[in-house]
């Protein structure tokens, strides 16, 4: 899943038959469409915003999950 996403942000687009196969194999049809969806939406939303020097807005500052101690 992350050379798929890793193949999908390159410029160009170029995702090889091989990994295709792979993915094929670890998810259905439908499952693939929804993650080409979620690839390609983040990969839109981090260009838009670059392209417009949107920055990010300290909305997760301090938002964790700490672990218990001990």
């Amino acid at each position: 899943m992350l050379d798929y996403a890793v193949a999908m942000t390159r410029t160009p687009v170029e995702v090889p038959e091989e990994l295709f196969t792979r993915l094929r194999r670890e998810f259905a049809e439908a499952q693939l469409v929804e993650l080409t969806a979620a690839i390609a939406w983040e990969n839109y939303r981090a260009r838009f915003d670059h392209a417009l020097g949107v920055e990010a807005q300290g909305f997760s500052e301090g938002a964790s999950c700490p672990l218990p101690v001990g």
